[in-house]
């Protein structure tokens, strides 16, 4: 069976590590082993001086579907998100290297918030957006109802994540979450472009520069908490687990 996750370096730019989701017969849903791994690779890069920028990429047709519903399941008994993909969300927010993703076709829940990590996103036209945080009687996480106001305003942030409205690949451009739009088949070699060309910069005047505009990150560790103390609230609900059982039978 292939790994969900492969982790390995660009073998035309071997300063950028690759991140990529490799579980397409289950739309590239997240467990909590690739959340380990992928926190694991963040880490790597912040010891690894070689590093000097991580892409997170898909399979063609699918970024990622969310959360496995089993995984999720299985940690929502326990009263909470999971610690592994808290953990991850923490290793987003202290990545010391520049982050880029390539999306190709679905992102859904922290497939789509994950990219508010991100300093650029490439996504290809028929990508599609979409957090069904409150169609599940949940709130919203990554710290995106901090992050998603100040990128797209308050109107498009709330029909993201609180409507639950899916975006196209260009209203997410328009929006502020992605930087460009390419053709699915140029997703990939634009976003390792991007990924060289910043890995190629002055490495300690890049990491300036991105501290400055990404912000205080005690700030974005604060919300990504108090987030999940409602999420987990939340799990405990009454109309969540009517929201999961409908979902499960359908």
């Amino acid at each position: 069976m292939s790994d969900p996750v492969i982790i390995e370096r660009s073998a035309d730019h071997p300063a950028v590590q690759l991140i990529r989701f490799n579980r397409p017969e289950k739309k590239n849903a997240f467990t909590r082993a690739m959340y380990r791994s992928m926190v694991e690779a963040l880490d790597a890069a912040n010891a690894d001086a070689d590093i000097r920028a991580t892409v997170f990429l898909g399979t063609d047709g699918c970024f990622s579907a969310g959360n496995d519903i089993g995984d999720f399941l299985a940690a929502a008994m326990g009263g909470g998100m999971g610690q592994e993909l808290i953990d991850f969300l923490y290793a987003l927010v202290n990545a010391e290297k520049p982050l880029v993703s390539g999306v190709d076709g679905l992102a859904i829940g922290i497939g789509t918030t994950l990219n508010l990590h991100c300093d650029l996103t490439i996504a290809s036209g028929r990508s599609q957006f979409r957090t069904p945080f409150v169609d599940l009687a949940l709130v919203p996480e990554a710290a995106s109802s901090l992050i998603a106001p100040r990128i797209m305003g308050h109107q498009r942030a709330f029909a993201m994540l609180a409507a639950g409205e899916a975006f196209s690949a260009e209203d997410a451009r328009q929006a502020g979450l992605i930087w460009k739009v390419a053709a699915p088949a140029e997703v990939e070699s634009q976003a390792l472009a991007a990924a060289a060309k910043l890995a190629a910069k002055p490495p300690e005047a890049l990491k300036i520069a991105r501290d400055l505009i990404r912000g205080p990150r005690e700030e974005i560790i604060a919300r990504i908490d108090e987030e999940a103390r409602h999420f987990a609230a939340r799990l405990k609900s009454g109309e969540a687990r009517a929201a999961f059982e409908a979902f499960m039978r359908r």
